[in-house]
């Protein structure tokens, strides 16, 4: 090969090398698909007596895909869940690629009457876990029922905040917000969302998840 051809070849080479390398930075986790986000929590997450297509995860994913997000929010609530039974399934309850998790439990321990130091205690365990797997967290708190008393209220609704400076991770304070207590946005029990409730709370969690997304594309997970 000639010394022009040589160094032709070289140039050419060495500009293709410098525009696949913006893309390499680029790549996520999943190779480009969608962003993987799991629900995880308990009946408020799981869609208790809703359709599947009424449920908060199946909600909030069609709401971020209006707005032009490439992503899936897969279900992973069960009704009737504690911080206990949430611990006891997180490793196999997210399944490894996951992005990022919506961490929702506590409302039932609060119902209960569950030691919130021992809630606390849970969340913080299961949080500690996802992050040394790499995946971010995007926390959702609950507030005491009014009839569990102000000293357990005052024990209860701070861990959230806590956990969420300690681990420097987004919260949303309280999942029912806009919904609690509001007429016709609860099932016939009073305290479940119904499927116009859930719209309500995907309304007001959008933007803060958006947000979430955001911090996962920059991180590349």
């Amino acid at each position: 090969m000639s010394f022009k051809a040589s160094l032709l070849h070289f140039i050419v080479m060495s500009m293709l090398g410098f525009a696949a390398f913006p893309a390499a930075a680029q790549g996520s986790g999943n190779q480009g698909g969608p962003v993987q986000l799991v629900g995880f929590g308990d009946s408020l997450m799981a869609g208790y007596q809703l359709a599947p297509s009424e449920s908060y995860t199946a909600q909030l994913e069609a709401a971020l895909k209006a707005k032009g997000h490439d992503v899936v929010v897969t279900n992973a609530g069960v009704s009737g869940d504690t911080t206990s039974g949430g611990l006891s399934r997180i490793d196999w309850s997210v399944p490894d690629g996951t992005e990022g998790v919506i961490l929702e439990l506590g409302a039932n321990d609060a119902l209960r009457g569950i030691s919130p130091e021992q809630s606390e205690k849970n969340l913080d365990a299961m949080i500690s876990r996802l992050k040394e797997r790499g995946i971010p967290v995007f926390l959702v708190g609950i507030l005491a029922p009014p009839n569990m008393g102000g000293d357990y209220a005052e024990r209860f609704n701070p861990i959230y905040r806590r956990l969420s400076d300690k681990y420097g991770i987004p919260l949303y304070p309280f999942f029912l917000d806009g919904v609690a207590t509001i007429a016709g946005m609860q099932l016939d029990d009073g305290m479940h969302p119904n499927a116009k409730g859930v719209a309500v709370m995907v309304e007001k969690t959008l933007q803060p998840i958006e947000r979430f997304l955001g911090e996962i594309d920059t991180t590349g997970k």
